[in-house]
C-alpha cells in the first residue's frame, strides 16, 4: 500500500518539485519505509529551501535524535523555535520546546 502512496507523492514531486507539502509527505514516507536517508535529505533540503514551513524542524530534530546526532536535533528544535514565535504558532511552539527540553535531558532522569 504505501509503495502505492510513495510512487503517488513522487509523481506529485515530478509536477512542482518546489511544493513543500509534497516533499514533506515524500520524507515521512520514507521515513515510514526506513529510507533514512532519503528522508533526511528531503527535511534538510526542506529546512533550507522553506524555512518557514515549521513542522519540518519537529521531524528533522527527531530523526537526527535517532541518527545520534543530538547537537543537530537541538540546533533544529531551536531554528524551529524561532519560526514558530515568528509565525505566532503555539502549538508548533510548544512541541518544538518540549521536544527540544527532551533532547537536552532537562527535567528528565
Amino acid at each position: 500500500m504505501s509503495v502505492d502512496r510513495l510512487a503517488q507523492l513522487q509523481s506529485f514531486y515530478e509536477d512542482d518539485p518546489d511544493d513543500p507539502f509534497t516533499r514533506f509527505a515524500l520524507a515521512q514516507e520514507h521515513l515510514k519505509n526506513d529510507d533514512i536517508e532519503t528522508a533526511l535529505s528531503f527535511f534538510e533540503e526542506l529546512v533550507e529551501t522553506d524555512p518557514d514551513y515549521v513542522g519540518t524542524y519537529y521531524h528533522l530534530g527527531k530523526l537526527y535524535e535517532r541518527l545520534d546526532r543530538k547537537e543537530d536535533a537541538i540546533d533544529t528544535y531551536e531554528q524551529g523555535i524561532a519560526v514558530a514565535r515568528e509565525q505566532k504558532d503555539q502549538k508548533n511552539l510548544s512541541e518544538l520546546q518540549d521536544a527540544k527540553l527532551k533532547a537536552e535531558g532537562v527535567g528528565f532522569e
